[in-house]
């Protein structure tokens, strides 16, 4: 199948609640990645590694969406190649 709107990563990423599931994940595996890397400085009051905290929330935020438009896009896919 030739490019075509329908695929676009970009529409894709914006559609169908994409970027609310994502953020959901971020919110849930970010708190927890930040509480097992970070978890004792934050509790102790301790230094926080600012630049790392958002990379532990943005890094699950676009594998998630990552994963959903490749999904989409397999799922378009398939269904042009069944006729």
């Amino acid at each position: 199948m030739p490019y075509s709107d329908e695929t676009s990563w970009r529409k894709l990423a914006v559609s169908d609640g994409v970027p609310k599931r994502s953020f959901y994940v971020a919110v849930l595996v970010g708190t927890i990645l930040n509480l097992i890397n970070q978890g004792d400085a934050m509790l102790s009051g301790g230094d926080l590694q600012y630049g790392k905290i958002a990379l532990t929330y943005l890094v699950p935020y676009f594998v998630a969406t990552y994963g959903a438009v490749s999904a989409r896009r397999a799922q378009i896919f398939e269904a042009h190649d069944r006729g």
